[in-house]
């Protein structure tokens, strides 16, 4: 672990932006943290380097990921399918089966070395949660946890009609994270029928917008996101840049 304890975080919001690109910009900062990590195993405490963490906030065009656990079988389109979709398809490196990323989604990546907070993945899943569980209440609306399944859930107490409004998953090496979570805000949920979404068939998936039954401000979603990670992590945010070039 690092002597040092580095709480700080560069905020970057990366706006509307090719997965791939997104991918291979969150790979590079994760390999640069790991190889920090990796040269500070032969250096006395004393001379070890502080360990960077990132907050990349982006939207995406129409794209299906599907996780390293996941099942093909759960995309329903074919490649003329997904391209009358005008939607792309990715087999990537995090946990979990199939999701979507579009326009109106806020998606989150956060590259943190986790040896500067805790060392457990349950409970950084779980944080991801909660902070988007406190943003929905300053919005009235009350969600929360499934057992057995990741993400934000409505109707998670009854389960009358359970629908999820943010998809989780993530990849760790050495306690150092990417990918993250997918927030679901003036989505076009029609997509979601091109798929079984993270491979549950028998509950749907919701928007802020759809439950407010108004669309939302992106700006103002993400400014709150921020926030609530920052509440919950105890992060200390510098570096900020908004609509950030890589």
């Amino acid at each position: 672990m690092n002597f040092y304890r580095n709480k700080k975080i560069i905020y970057r919001n990366l706006g509307k932006i090719d997965y791939k690109e997104a991918w291979d910009y969150q790979e590079k900062l994760f390999q640069e943290v790991i190889d920090v990590k990796l040269e500070n195993r032969n250096l006395p405490n004393d001379q070890q380097k502080e360990t960077s963490n990132y907050l990349l906030f982006c939207e995406h065009p129409h794209v299906y990921t599907l996780g390293k656990s996941g099942s093909e079988k759960n995309l329903l389109l074919d490649d003329e399918g997904l391209k009358q979709k005008n939607a792309t398809f990715y087999k990537i490196n995090r946990g979990g089966d199939i999701t979507y990323h579009g326009p109106g989604q806020l998606v989150g990546y956060p590259v943190i070395d986790l040896d500067n907070f805790f060392t457990d993945i349950h409970e950084y899943l779980r944080n991801l949660e909660e902070s988007i569980i406190r943003v929905l209440k300053d919005y009235g609306i009350v969600a929360g946890r499934i057992k057995g399944l990741t993400g934000v859930w409505l109707d998670h107490i009854e389960k009358r009609n359970p629908r999820k409004i943010c998809a989780i998953g993530v990849k760790t090496s050495r306690w150092v994270t990417m990918h993250g979570f997918a927030f679901n805000v003036n989505s076009n949920l029609d997509y979601f029928n091109n798929i079984i979404p993270c491979g549950i068939s028998d509950k749907a998936v919701t928007s802020l917008a759809k439950e407010l039954k108004r669309p939302i401000e992106m700006e103002e979603v993400a400014y709150k996101v921020k926030e609530k990670l920052v509440e919950v992590f105890e992060f200390e945010v510098v570096g900020e840049i908004s609509n950030a070039r890589l």
